[in-house]
């Protein structure tokens, strides 16, 4: 004889209706699971969650969040809506706003991500490092304190502790035939549209001018400029109007 708790457990599938049915009351039940052990839960028939999924106490789970495979997410977290993270591990008190993107990767305690944000596989965002709008992050490492705040690629990079990236920065890494590494160093500063062109590697403290195109290795506490100069030619608009 097999004693069960809940009677549901056993009921057939014969269609694809009663599949909503079932997968509706496991959901229930893997909430009010995570809800008796201390996790924040605001609207749990909107919340997918894996049966391989572990939340730590105080976590907040907004509306539509999806949460699959062995992701395990840490206690004081807060996820927002439209989040989907996938076998990925999120440490404690991360902050991940809406609409962002996280697979097969590591956000350590006290980082922020998003909104918009997608961390590709093998990519590692370190403590109270932020990831934010339209920032995209392909195998890469962004050290503790590092900060990719808008609109920015950073694809087979490592990047050390405290480096800022400017907006519009991007790690060219593919040369069409194979993957490159651009590496940054602890302290280095990235000015906004900057295409660091891989392989490369920018020094510890380094400053990458604005509008630069980097092709080559900047040495530690150097500044680069890679940019032409511009040009003002005064009147030119009354004598095109002519």
């Amino acid at each position: 004889t097999v004693v069960l708790d809940d009677a549901r457990e056993i009921l057939g599938v014969n269609s694809r209706k009663e599949l909503a049915e079932l997968t509706a009351i496991l959901k229930s039940n893997r909430a009010d699971e995570l809800m008796a052990a201390g996790v924040t839960i605001e609207d749990p028939a909107s919340a997918w969650i894996g049966p391989d999924v572990t939340i730590g106490t105080d976590t907040i789970l907004h509306p539509n969040v999806y949460l699959e495979g062995r992701t395990r997410i840490g206690s004081g977290c807060e996820v927002h809506s439209g989040v989907r993270i996938v076998d990925s591990a999120i440490d404690d008190g991360v902050v991940i706003n809406n609409f962002c993107v996280i697979v097969e990767s590591h956000v350590s305690s006290g980082a922020r991500v998003g909104p918009f944000a997608h961390i590709r596989p093998q990519s590692d965002v370190g403590e109270q490092a932020h990831v934010g709008n339209f920032v995209e992050l392909k195998k890469t490492a962004l050290g503790p304190g590092s900060k990719a705040n808008h609109l920015s690629y950073l694809g087979d990079a490592t990047i050390g502790a405290n480096v800022n990236v400017g907006a519009g920065t991007i790690t060219c890494n593919y040369d069409g035939e194979k993957k490159n590494p651009t590496v940054i160093e602890d302290g280095a500063f990235i000015g906004s549209d900057s295409q660091l062109i891989a392989p490369v590697r920018v020094g510890r403290g380094a400053y990458v001018a604005a509008g630069s195109s980097i092709t080559e290795d900047v040495p530690p506490g150097a500044l680069a400029v890679a940019r032409g100069k511009q040009v003002n030619k005064d009147g030119w608009v009354a004598k095109k109007k002519k």
